[in-house]
């Protein structure tokens, strides 16, 4: 292999490694770090497990074992994620790759948050070592899409989604009915988990009186948020301007990364009315048809399908934007 083959190997390394934060990692990014010595074995590994715990690079390093100590100064450290290079609830990691005396750096993307941005990496190069960017990084960076949202967009990545008949309805002549299987739900209640807010309008709250909850999957309930102008999400909520602009404002101080939106069909319109307030949109169609009800929200021109399974007779078709 050539030195980029290598280098996307170990990279995929680090990529499998950092998914293993899903949920304890939050709000910090998932990492993956992988230590590969000078002969071409690795050496070390690690992950960011939890949030205010030791970062990827923390627990790559942990793992070297003592008798390969010496290795380090030819060895190359692959990171999916710059390494920090500020104080926060840990040390900087580029100050600890720096101690090590490595040779080389790997590293996925640059991260985003304002007190690293490209710090880290200066870190490193000022201190001799030989740092390469941008290995995997449209992987890298859509490994932690919420996370780059949240930091440069300034609010949380947007998942809409929505449940429709075969004939294109939402409900059974505007009465509630059941569309998902059971194990359609769950996968609902997962992605629920993966999400820190989950938002439903004034209709669907008072006609279903929906929980919200994660009791089919394990994990953080999220923050739940009804847009209703009697019971505003904020005090400060002005509802004669446009809505969603406030509501991004307000959850992204309260630090909400990923933002899951469940209807009803008015709702969903509101955020699909502009471009820039929606990022995923995932359709789960039953084989029923209703012949009436509440028409499910027609998708944007510039929707494009990533993803389509079957589950139990119901198909679930993930969309993203067209990439510009």
């Amino acid at each position: 292999m050539n030195q980029l083959e290598t280098d996307e190997t170990y990279m995929r390394r680090c990529l499998q490694l950092a998914a293993g934060g899903l949920h304890g990692a939050r709000p910090n990014p998932m990492v993956g770090a992988v230590i590969v010595s000078g002969r071409g074995r690795i050496i070390g590994e690690g992950y960011h497990i939890r949030c205010g715990e030791g970062h990827a690079e923390v627990n790559a390093f942990a793992s070297v074992k003592p008798e390969d100590e010496a290795q380090l100064p030819e060895s190359t450290i692959y990171v999916s994620l710059e390494p920090c290079s500020h104080y926060g609830r840990t040390p900087p990691c580029a100050d600890l790759i720096i101690s090590k005396k490595v040779r080389r750096a790997v590293v996925g993307c640059v991260d985003p948050f304002a007190k690293v941005c490209g710090r880290g990496i200066m870190k490193l190069r000022d201190a001799g070592i030989d740092v390469t960017v941008g290995v995997l990084e449209r992987e890298c960076r859509e490994l932690n899409r919420r996370f780059f949202t949240f930091n440069e967009r300034q609010r949380p990545y947007v998942v809409l989604k929505w449940c429709r008949s075969a004939d294109g309805y939402m409900d059974d002549h505007f009465k509630p009915t059941m569309l998902s299987t059971p194990f359609t739900q769950m996968l609902c209640h997962k992605l629920r988990a993966e999400s820190d807010a989950i938002l439903v309008g004034r209709v669907t709250d008072e006609r279903d009186n929906p929980r919200l909850d994660v009791r089919l999957w394990s994990g953080r309930n999220p923050m739940r948020i009804v847009i209703d102008r009697n019971r505003p999400f904020t005090p400060s909520a002005d509802f004669s301007r446009p809505v969603i602009p406030q509501l991004f404002a307000y959850l992204h101080d309260k630090g909400v990364q990923q933002l899951l939106v469940e209807g009803g069909a008015e709702t969903h319109r509101r955020f699909l009315e502009n471009d820039e307030w929606w990022d995923e949109i995932r359709v789960e169609t039953s084989p029923k048809t209703l012949g009436g009800g509440t028409r499910a929200p027609r998708l944007p021109g510039n929707a494009v399908a990533v993803s389509r399974r079957e589950y139990d007779g119901n198909e679930i078709i993930i969309y993203e934007k067209v990439k510009r």
